[in-house]
């Protein structure tokens, strides 16, 4: 009975393993394929007798192509694209979003779970409630509010309307819902205010919550594409999502180019979740806990 059982067992996680490596593996296929493309040839890639994922004659020139550095052999000229401006827009719009989602949203968490006022849980559900109006509905209003201002082919139209979120503030709660309260009772009694409590005693023990909340929402940002697109029209200030479509859009049809380019504009996102991955999931775990 006991090795039958430990058969049927064995049996299930089997299947389990087996089933998750298939799964992976077709979250995984565009992935590979993007990077195969990237170091392909153009007539490679537009050789359509024959379906091949792994390249003929395997080549990197597509890569100092996208940057400026060789030109194109097919045109004979340098693409007139500016990707590491496009590169710089990406990271810049995102670490400003960043900052402020993490400022405004810590701020405003500790104001929902540690300062006692009336009415405050009915407006932290109102708040929440924001969360379920999609975002796209919201984007004439902002554009509208973002051209009044003049705002629009700006950084600061890129950033601020982004730099809240209903989101990160529910996150950051419940996380310091779990900090003890006597915590804030001792630096009270030693004279604290509200700034000084939550900026010397709640932020650093907050710590894996804000991490958390920095990566998922810089992963976001970073890859933010409607908003740049209908905000801004001048080249200059063009994030790399937007960019990569101006790409495709001027130059035809050259899929090796766009595939390096993407996997440029995808490589900074891997590195910085393998880096940061315990992070993440130390601060979700953390943050799910309350008490």
């Amino acid at each position: 009975m006991i090795s039958a059982g430990r058969g049927k067992w064995r049996g299930r996680s089997l299947l389990r393993l087996v089933v998750l490596c298939a799964v992976g593996l077709g979250f995984a296929a565009p992935f590979v394929w993007m990077i195969c493309a990237s170091f392909k040839t153009r007539a490679d890639v537009d050789n359509t007798q024959e379906i091949r994922i792994l390249p003929r004659q395997p080549t990197a020139q597509n890569y100092p192509i996208v940057l400026n550095i060789k030109p194109d052999p097919v045109k004979k000229r340098y693409l007139d694209v500016q990707f590491r401006r496009w590169y710089f827009n990406s990271f810049w719009i995102a670490m400003g979003i960043t900052i402020l989602q993490v400022l405004t949203s810590s701020m405003a968490a500790y104001a929902f779970a540690r300062i006692r006022w009336k009415g405050r849980d009915t407006v932290f559900l109102l708040y929440l409630a924001t969360m379920m109006i999609p975002g796209i509905i919201m984007m004439i209003p902002s554009f509208q509010i973002m051209v009044w201002l003049g705002f629009r082919n700006t950084y600061h139209g890129l950033i601020i309307p982004a730099a809240f979120s209903a989101f990160g503030t529910f996150l950051l709660r419940q996380f310091m819902l779990s900090i003890p309260s006597s915590l804030d009772e001792a630096a009270t009694i030693d004279g604290a205010n509200h700034w000084q409590v939550f900026w010397q005693v709640i932020v650093p023990l907050a710590r894996p919550g804000l991490i958390a909340l920095a990566i998922i929402t810089f992963l976001g940002a970073y890859q933010s594409f409607f908003w740049p697109l209908i905000m801004v029209d001048n080249e200059q200030l063009y994030p790399m999502s937007v960019g990569l479509l101006s790409l495709d859009s001027s130059y035809g049809r050259q899929t090796e180019l766009i595939m390096a380019a993407a996997v440029m504009n995808v490589a900074p996102l891997i590195i910085i979740f393998a880096i940061f991955q315990r992070f993440l999931v130390k601060g979700l775990q953390m943050g799910a806990v309350k008490g």
